[in-house]
């Protein structure tokens, strides 16, 4: 009887292990994108406010893991210059987005209510100087994509 709890202790330990582990190699690959974009070098005249990395069903239906990073900038650029900016570090359409940001929700998340904690503009005129620059990710391990149930 005592090896049976024992094994049965020993696989719970195994299961809560390795969900650990897929929740973290999760979170690393999002976290990696939000390392990128703030290594980027920025345009004159900016500067980074925030910055957010996520990991999880984030937009659409159907199951599947999808990895976010983003920063929040200020800058006196318009979101053309910042695109045309920007345009020489894409590597894909999903990389690189910049969007004008309004408020402090992510708008481009459809599940989960993300924000950024940082933005703060002292009034409307300050916040046509808020953009929002933003990749999505992939995986190259299916076992992680399928296995994270923050992905169903």
């Amino acid at each position: 009887m005592k090896k049976i709890i024992i094994f049965v202790f020993l696989i719970f330990i195994g299961i809560i292990v390795m969900y650990l582990y897929i929740n973290i190699s999760n979170d690393e690959i999002a976290k990696k994108l939000e390392k990128k974009l703030l290594s980027t070098d920025l345009p004159n005249n900016t500067e980074i406010i925030d910055s957010i990395s996520v990991s999880g069903k984030l937009t659409g239906n159907g199951n599947g893991m999808q990895y976010f990073g983003a920063i929040l900038i200020k800058t006196d650029l318009s979101k053309n210059d910042l695109d045309e900016y920007y345009n020489q570090f894409r590597e894909n359409e999903w990389s690189y987005i910049i969007v004008a940001q309004k408020s402090s929700k992510i708008e481009v998340i459809e599940h989960g209510n993300y924000k950024f904690n940082k933005y703060n503009p002292l009034n409307n005129a300050e916040k046509e100087k808020y953009y929002m620059i933003y990749s999505w990710g992939v995986s190259k391990n299916n076992f992680l994509q399928e296995t994270d149930v923050r992905g169903h």
